[in-house]
């Protein structure tokens, strides 16, 4: 039971550390330095927005890593003959037809 206080009760205090902000006249929020810096959030980062009953929740959106085409090159299986570039234009406008009619663009 001591080795669980002696890990997670600095996790706990950490947590009740509460910080103020305002709402900016332009809906903007500064999140406090040191919050910023424990984080490692730079200028730039993206989060997601939760909205609850009670309030919001801020997630940091994980950027995914560049890729390389020789890294991902023939990950996606297809067996038939190799599709001509017309038909791709083809197939292409094709979905963005039935997107429109659905009223999504």
């Amino acid at each position: 039971m001591t080795c669980y206080l002696t890990i997670v009760l600095p996790h706990l205090l950490r947590l009740m550390h509460m910080d103020k902000t305002r709402l900016s006249s332009k809906g903007q929020v500064i999140l406090p330095k040191a919050v910023r810096q424990a984080h490692r959030w730079a200028p730039g980062t993206e989060f997601s927005v939760e909205e609850f009953q009670d309030g919001v929740l801020l997630r940091p959106l994980q950027p995914y890593q560049p890729s390389r085409l020789e890294d991902v090159f023939g990950c996606l299986k297809y067996e038939g003959r190799p599709r001509t570039l017309q038909e791709m234009e083809e197939a292409i406008d094709e979905e963005v037809r039935r997107r429109h009619a659905d009223g999504r663009y």
